[in-house]
């Protein structure tokens, strides 16, 4: 850990990822478009001084506001630049040499009643050496004037950003007879001079020039692409240009995908409340702890002194009360919440931007596919998408997620469409899964209801809290959630019709249709009537859970996208039973699930359809229309899976226990990946061992996992304690939990007045 100025790092130290794609140390770079780099600059007036190397990044910059501008006006004069919409001005200012006359400008910046500009890039060397022809004469004239020069800058850098720009290096080789004396050994002389001279009188830090030094290492890589061999290709001047937007911007914009130059977030007032919640929750457990190891140890048992005897404890040792549970988990979640924290809210850990190749997707699914098949063992039952079959398939797919999340796959339009069938089938395994329940059991309880919610919510609202980030911000949490509560109105609205009253009379079978196509038509009003949909969920408090950046737009394109798969997954589920019910599949162990022919065909059709389905998803050229046609075809791949998955008996009676552990903790993991594997809520990746990228996933990972499997255990225990299957106790608990909530809108409020 090296202190927390990461615009230090950004302006002198990074790497490329790939060809285009720059990289700085310890930190993420935000992509400005011209909205942003417009809403940032408003009213502000930059002045670029120096050559023809300073020219070239005057222009990057001020096509980053305004793209249409072309590259016109005079070489080696002045160029000045405006933006009326919104008094943006950006000012070219041509003096290729360190001397007196840069040296009047710039004072009449210091002294005169001109305003002063907001930003000044200045950079100027090549010239020197060029008219000096290399001699060490003008080297030490270039001391002499930039020696004069520095004590102005650093009176400038009090109240505006001055960044004075190193020369970079030079493709020898291509350079033109009248300028082979700019080496680059005469290069790193002048910059030398230029490091050794500037801010050598400041001891003030926020007084001091920014030496923007990083272009030397952009222009290592790049400078041989050169069309002269002294100026940067174009790709090269814009990442400086970017740097430069990323230095000033990022602490007024606070892009999420922007860790550079962004001072750590200070802490609400709901973060300070949860803080002092869990160190109240550590120092009860140890109190109580030590309390009961004393006690255990007076009730020990003790030598008899007259027979010479040992006695046994009258008392054995006691049991873990409900309280001492309770801060137990408390204590653990309070020190794991801590490490969600540190990781991704203070400036701590480093944060490193995704580059998508394909080698850093396919790689990884293979190794995970290969291990998946060696844990191969066999079902304690044989029946369709059984207990440890559902948890397999959650497993491999989360695992799929998250190595499409850290590789930045979604980029890959291929890659893209497939996994969004994979979010569909978790969508496909509630409606499946809580339908299932719903019919066979009967129980409609507020036991049953409290436990699901409890067990779905219970990390996000944690993460809410401490993290700061609202409801919608988990997007897959409210949807899972509200899809819950739709089947469970679906089915508990009277008449509550279940298998056992079906069973009776089969008339009942056609309500449980009517019922379903009335759902079907509500989802399909509702996704062509975006009105009526924001409208339902822009009523308090109802948006204050599914708002995400002042609206519920994100909200209804999470919903719109896998509309009707639940639908489907409730459908199959009713059909699937109804088939068990009246023994038309047959699924003993090695059995295939109908007859051979009819087995065959529809194994036939399922692994046609599944790779029709890849055929088309991987044509997808718009990913705007591919996610048009999405929600109504997403199910024919996700049916041929589960068909091809359980019509052969064999494979249906044997699965992966590699997948299946990761499947029992598939919803913590997905949660737990925008903090502790990733970073900067999803944007970037996690770096604890900088230089030592793959070390580093290793590593995160396993932390990753770890604390995922431990939240899942803290989330059943207190759900126990939470939850209780008494209803009088467990209505004064959710009366408990409504005033738990009634105060955290009010601090919420109270945090939003604040802020605005």
């Amino acid at each position: 850990f090296k202190g927390g100025d990461t615009c230090e790092y950004l302006l002198s130290s990074g790497r490329f990822l790939g060809e285009k794609v720059w990289q700085p140390h310890s930190c993420m770079m935000h992509k400005y478009k011209n909205s942003e780099a417009k809403n940032c600059l408003i009213d502000k007036h930059i002045v670029f001084i120096g050559d023809s190397r300073i020219r070239q990044l005057f222009y990057s910059f001020i096509k980053l506001i305004n793209p249409q501008v072309k590259e016109e006006g005079n070489k080696h004069g002045n160029i000045l630049f405006e933006d009326k919409s919104t008094s943006i001005k950006v000012d070219f200012l041509w003096y290729p040499e360190v001397n007196s006359s840069m040296r009047q400008r710039i004072k009449s910046w210091t002294e005169g009643p001109v305003a002063k500009p907001h930003i000044i890039v200045a950079g100027a060397a090549t010239w020197s050496i060029k008219i000096h022809n290399g001699s060490n004469e003008g080297l030490t004239q270039y001391k002499i004037n930039i020696t004069s020069i520095a004590p102005l800058l650093e009176k400038l850098a009090k109240s505006s950003d001055v960044y004075w720009v190193l020369q970079d290096p030079v493709y020898e080789d291509m350079l033109s007879e009248s300028r082979k004396m700019i080496t680059n050994e005469k290069i790193d002389a002048y910059n030398e001079a230029a490091v050794r001279i500037l801010n050598s009188s400041s001891r003030n830090s926020k007084a001091k020039v920014k030496v923007f030094s990083v272009s030397k290492l952009i222009a290592q890589e790049t400078i041989m692409k050169s069309a002269d061999g002294l100026h940067l290709p174009e790709s090269s001047r814009d990442t400086n240009a970017m740097i430069l937007m990323n230095v000033y911007c990022n602490k007024i914009m606070k892009p999420i995908d922007g860790s550079c130059c962004q001072p750590q977030p200070p802490l609400t007032l709901v973060q300070k409340l949860a803080f002092c919640f869990f160190t109240l929750s550590i120092i009860g457990y140890l109190i109580i702890s030590l309390i009961h190891r004393n006690n255990y140890r007076k009730n020990k048992s003790c030598t008899d002194l007259e027979s010479g005897e040992e006695k046994k404890p009258a008392i054995s040792p006691p049991n873990v009360s409900t309280l001492e549970m309770l801060l137990y988990s408390f204590c653990k979640l309070g020190l794991i919440m801590t490490y969600f924290y540190l990781c991704d809210r203070a400036n701590l850990f480093m944060k490193e931007n995704k580059f998508y190749t394909h080698s850093s997707f396919f790689i990884p699914i293979v190794y995970i596919l290969v291990l998946g098949v060696f844990y191969t063992e066999n079902t304690k039952e044989t029946k369709v998408l059984n207990r440890e079959q559902t948890d397999e398939w959650k497993g491999w797919m989360q695992l799929v997620i998250l190595i499409y999340h850290i590789s930045g796959a979604s980029t890959f339009l291929p890659v893209y469409m497939h996994i969004r069938v994979l979010v569909a089938a978790y969508l496909f395994q509630t409606g499946y899964g809580h339908f299932s329940y719903f019919w066979i059991k009967g129980d409609f309880g507020v036991y049953r209801v409290c436990q699901v919610l409890f067990r779905l919510n219970f990390l996000v609202v944690v993460l809410c809290i401490v993290m700061d980030r609202p409801y919608q911000f988990y997007y897959f949490v409210p949807l899972v959630t509200v899809w819950f509560m739709i089947i469970y109105a679906t089915l508990a609205i009277w008449p509550q019709i279940v298998q056992k009253k079906a069973n009776g009379n089969c008339l009942w079978h056609f309500g449980v249709l009517l019922k379903l196509i009335s759902l079907l038509t509500c989802i399909y009003f509702l996704s062509y009537s975006q009105g009526a949909f924001e409208k339902i969920f822009s009523f308090w408090p109802l948006s204050k859970c599914f708002e995400l950046n002042g609206n519920v737009y994100e909200w209804w394109f999470r919903w719109k996208l896998d509309r009707y798969v639940v639908f489907h997954g409730m459908l199959f589920a009713f059909i699937y039973l109804a088939l068990q019910k009246r023994q038309m599949i047959s699924e003993g162990k090695g059995d295939p699930l109908f007859s051979s022919r009819v087995s065959n065909v529809l194994l036939f059709i399922s692994v046609v359809s599944f790779l029709t389905y890849s055929i088309w998803a991987s044509s997808c050229k718009n990913k705007t229309e591919c996610n048009e046609l999405h929600p109504s075809v997403s199910v024919v791949q996700i049916l041929a899976f589960v068909l091809i998955r359980n019509i052969p008996g064999y494979v249906r009676s044997v699965y992966s226990s590699f997948f299946a552990w990761f499947g029992k903790i598939s919803l913590e993991l997905f949660i737990c990946q925008y903090h502790i594997w990733l970073a900067a809520d999803t944007k970037g990746i996690l770096v604890l061992i900088p230089g030592y990228p793959m070390f580093n996933v290793l590593v995160s990972t396993f932390i990753f996992v770890c604390v995922a499997h431990e939240i899942s255990q803290i989330t059943n225990d207190l759900a126990q304690i939470v939850v209780p299957k008494d209803n009088s106790t467990l209505l004064k608990r959710l009366l408990c939990i409504a005033g738990f909530f009634s105060g955290l809108l009010l601090f919420s409020a109270m945090q939003d007045q604040s802020r605005h």
